[in-house]
């Protein structure tokens, strides 16, 4: 029986998340965006899947990224950050990938300013985790794996 090919995820991080560790503290914790990486990388290899870590402040370079996920990964995981609540561009990227994704947020958006409580990119995305810190991450790479699994059966 021929091995079969690990699954690819890529991890897209938004602004201000490389800021992680040393910024608001009270509301995203003290890990560095390096450390919630290496969670990541350590939760995919148990999962047996591959994971590629992107981050960038700028929204264009989420929306290439994204753009060139489609052939290259099987799903997607991004925190868009602040860019959640306004790019229409960072969703369209998403929604044109065909890549299935799960938007994350480290906090818990729903209890914080109103204007963190609509999502622009969530209508591309097959569901969200938010408010548990790097575990956000962590269940959207069990997910994503639960998902694609479920699709191969």
């Amino acid at each position: 029986m021929a091995k079969k090919e690990s699954r690819r995820v890529l991890i897209v991080h938004g602004p201000n998340l490389d800021r992680l560790g040393s910024r608001e503290k009270d509301i995203y914790g003290d890990l560095t965006l390096g450390e919630i990486d290496e969670d990541i990388r350590n939760t995919a290899e148990k999962l047996g899947v591959t994971v590629e870590i992107f981050q960038s402040n700028s929204e264009g370079d989420l929306v290439a990224k994204i753009n060139s996920a489609g052939g290259a990964h099987d799903f997607l995981i991004i925190n868009p950050a602040a860019y959640t609540h306004s790019s229409h561009a960072i969703r369209d990227a998403i929604a044109a990938s065909k890549l299935p994704a799960i938007e994350v947020h480290l906090s818990n958006v729903g209890s914080r300013e109103t204007f963190r409580r609509s999502s622009a990119v969530a209508p591309a995305c097959v569901g969200a985790i938010a408010g548990f810190g790097v575990f956000s991450y962590l269940l959207a790479l069990e997910m994503a794996v639960t998902m694609l699994e479920s699709n191969d059966e």
